[in-house]
């Protein structure tokens, strides 16, 4: 006999209760967690799904993509929260504040300035998030570790931006806690409460160093085509 198929609203119901195991070893409030269903490469009818079992927070990496799919769902369902954990190029960043409700991967002065300009032109507040290349990796996005001071000033002090967090996503061959552990150091002593941090293998580990923000995508909607 077959094993039923898994659905999308088991597998957030599973990922949720994880989360609140992970929130309570850590002793911290369930609430303090919000969970992004990367919703990249999936279509319409997943994304349903999901909204149907109650999530109401999605993450997309590009934003063709996102202007393909995302106006018509935001139009029905405008609760829904929706964030841009990709890289982001400085040209989109017009369409992108439009789009998004949260930017993660801010990670240069130019990006900046063409944030800065399109927040003011557009009267739109999303949070803004640097991402932090803790691996130091030359073919990964984001600012690195000791430079990250200098340039959270920069965004404050130079272009007027509001920084709410950090995201990082550490080199897939190492040991994700201590690339938590830096990126949680950097954001305390910016004074930073928001941190993105955790995917569908390790988001249980983000948790437990502060992670107030964990983007699955994988472990809801399966393995992507």
């Amino acid at each position: 006999m077959t094993a039923p198929t898994r659905t999308i609203a088991d597998a957030l119901a599973a990922i949720n209760a994880e989360i609140a195991d992970a929130c309570r070893e850590a002793g911290r409030a369930r609430a303090d967690v919000t969970l992004i269903a990367v919703s990249k490469t999936f279509g319409v009818a997943a994304i349903e799904q999901a909204i149907a079992a109650g999530q109401a927070v999605f993450g997309e990496n590009r934003v063709q993509e996102t202007k393909a799919k995302w106006p018509a769902l935001k139009e029905k369902h405008p609760a829904l929260e929706l964030h841009l954990i990709g890289p982001l190029q400085s040209n989109k960043a017009k369409e992108a504040l439009a789009l998004f409700d949260a930017i993660h991967s801010v990670d240069r002065p130019s990006l900046c300035e063409a944030l800065a300009k399109e927040i003011m032109r557009q009267n739109r507040r999303p949070l803004l998030f640097v991402e932090i290349n803790t691996g130091a990796e030359a073919q990964k996005a984001g600012v690195r570790p000791d430079e990250a001071d200098a340039f959270l000033a920069r965004c404050r002090d130079s272009y007027g931006l509001e920084i709410s967090g950090l995201m990082c996503i550490p080199p897939f061959d190492q040991a994700p806690a201590p690339h938590f552990a830096l990126t949680a150091k950097i954001a305390a002593r910016n004074g930073l409460k928001l941190l993105s941090m955790g995917m569908s293998a390790d988001f249980a580990t983000a948790i437990q160093f502060g992670a107030t923000h964990v983007r699955v995508g994988s472990a809801i909607f399966g393995a992507r085509h």
